[in-house]
Order: structure tokens, then C-alpha cells, then sequence
């Protein structure tokens, strides 16, 4: 019912940026929370950086004043600006988003494929 498709990874050195995109698409999607989450190699799945409204926003301690999450409503996207990268930023990226579709009471919760940050030198 709802499709992510995320793009931006790559390859970047200690202290480089880069830039995470998620578009959502889905017949009448209504989203509420859009965020994205990072597993690192041998690590559990974490919350990055959550995002209800401009004056809603939540981030990990690690990346606070590095990361800024923002999402344009009118296009369903979600992005992620990651500054001041650190080789522990390593690690497959996830956008996540909730929402509702017409006729269906639950919310639905649905996960992009992901994609892969690697900093290093």
C-alpha cells in the first residue's frame, strides 16, 4: 500500500556530508511521522531523527547538532542533511513513516529498503 524509495547514501570521508532523501507514494496516504533509523555493523536498529511538524522533531543524542531532519509535506518527503560525519555514522540507513490510508482504522508503519553510509578515510 505504501512505497518508500530512499537515495543519498555512499561513500564520505570524517567530517564530509551528505544527504538523505525519502519519498512516500501510496493511493490517499495521509502520513503523521516520518523518520529515519540507522543499524550499524553488529548493532540493534536505533532512532536517528523523528519528525512530526517543523516544531516536532526528535534526535539521537549522538548526532544532535550534526543531523537536521526535514520533511515537505506537499511530496511526502522525508530528508536527512548529516554534517559533520564520524566513522561511527557508519551504517545502513531506514526511513520509516506512519500514516493512514482511506478505509483502513489502523495506522500503517512501513520501512524503505534502506541505504548504505560509510565514513572513512
Amino acid at each position: 500500500q505504501v512505497q518508500l524509495v530512499e537515495s543519498g547514501g555512499g561513500l564520505v570521508q570524517p567530517g564530509g556530508s551528505l544527504r538523505l532523501s525519502c519519498t512516500a507514494s501510496g493511493n490517499g496516504f495521509s502520513i503523521q511521522t516520518m523518520a529515519w533509523f540507522r543499524q550499524g555493523p553488529g548493532k540493534a536498529r536505533e532512532l536517528v531523527a523523528l519528525i512530526v511538524s517543523d516544531s516536532a522533531r526528535n534526535y539521537a543524542d549522538s548526532v544532535k547538532g550534526r543531523f537536521t531532519i526535514s520533511r515537505d509535506n506537499g511530496k511526502n518527503t522525508v530528508q536527512l542533511q548529516m554534517n559533520s560525519l564520524k566513522p561511527e555514522d557508519t551504517a545502513v540507513y531506514y526511513c520509516h513513516v506512519v500514516g493512514h490510508v482511506p478505509g483502513v482504522l489502523a495506522p500503517i508503519s512501513s520501512w524503505g529498503p534502506g541505504t548504505q553510509v560509510t565514513v572513512s578515510s
